[in-house]
């Protein structure tokens, strides 16, 4: 029977549909871990702490908001095509503002942006720009996968200044547990083109101008981090790989102390009462000092990991961030 060029289209068409179908059908979900939530966190602190009230998202007559705006689009991934997103909150006041990049903790694998909302919106309401950011975590994408996520945000942020009113000479990063780890990584890491990746936006800087550690790791190879007894599923040897004597070369390379110099930032760190996420802190503090950049220590000695999440601590906390930003930035 020979088919005619109508009978073809119907059949092709068909084809094509089927394609794609199976295309859909194939694209793998990306992997999540939402054990780490503020209601979880509540509940089990709570217990210990019931006098605690978390900070709750509520925005001040005096920020705008922008929500769920993408900062960069990565292409084929092994989920497929993937947006990644920030929230960003600024002072209707006219004028360039600092500005201040937050991110959110839960060991590389877990939490969301929306953490760092609450404290992003005081902090807008005192004059910066902030900007809660979207990375990748470990089920979807290992190390250094976060920090070419969290320096292709810095780099959108200055090529969207003029929109926000950003203050591009005044950009800061904190972040918090294994956020401060990254926000580490990412500051200390200032020029380093091979941290930069590959992830949108170039074109841009990315250098930070100062850094805010809340309780996150300065070194995995200190003896307080490296002397912790770990599961093969611990959430820094899922995200770095493999433990440090599968991956020594990641585990150093991922430590934030061996790539500070003489031009890092100033830093601030604001600590728990567990020893074990301040690890390498006093060394690298000792070399700041050294070299003459401005370092400043404040301890919450309750042992309460995420102190920042929570009152009666929270404001206090943003108290030593916005003293030190203005500090810094004069």
């Amino acid at each position: 029977m020979k088919l005619t060029s109508q009978k073809l289209i119907p059949i092709f068409l068909f084809v094509c549909f089927g394609f794609l179908l199976n295309a859909q059908s194939q694209k793998k979900e990306i992997p999540k871990d939402t054990s780490f939530n503020i209601h979880s966190d509540f509940k089990k602190n709570s217990k210990y702490f019931p006098f605690i009230k978390p900070l709750e998202d509520e925005l001040p007559p005096s920020v705008n908001e922008h929500r769920n705006v993408v900062y960069t689009a990565l292409k084929n991934t092994p989920y497929g095509d993937r947006d990644l997103h920030l929230d960003i909150f600024s002072p209707k006041k006219p004028g360039k503002h600092p500005a201040l990049i937050m991110v959110h903790g839960g060991g590389w694998r877990s939490g969301n942006k929306s953490l760092q909302v609450p404290m992003a919106q005081k902090l807008a309401e005192r004059g910066y720009v902030t900007v809660c950011v979207e990375y990748q975590l470990s089920l979807e994408a290992q190390y250094p996968a976060a920090v070419f996520n969290i320096k292709s945000a810095i780099r959108w942020m200055r090529a969207h200044a003029e929109t926000y009113n950003i203050d591009t000479e005044k950009i800061a990063i904190s972040g918090c547990s294994a956020g401060g780890q990254l926000a580490m990584l990412t500051g200390l890491t200032n020029g380093i083109e091979n941290k930069e990746g590959d992830h949108g936006n170039e074109g841009f800087p990315s250098n930070i101008q100062a850094i805010i550690d809340i309780d996150g790791v300065v070194n995995f190879m200190a003896p307080t981090s490296l002397n912790l007894n770990r599961r093969p599923d611990s959430p820094d040897v899922e995200w770095l790989g493999g433990t440090f004597t599968e991956k020594p070369e990641v585990w150093k390379d991922a430590s934030s102390i061996y790539w500070a110099n003489k031009t890092s930032p100033p830093i601030l760190f604001l600590n728990s009462g567990y020893p074990r996420f301040h690890a390498g802190q006093d060394e690298l503090i000792g070399m700041m000092a050294h070299w003459g950049i401005y370092t400043e220590v404040h301890q919450f000695n309750e042992k309460i990991h995420t102190f920042w999440l929570y009152e009666p601590w929270a404001n206090q906390t943003i108290n030593y961030i916005d003293n030190f930003l203005m500090k810094v930035f004069q």
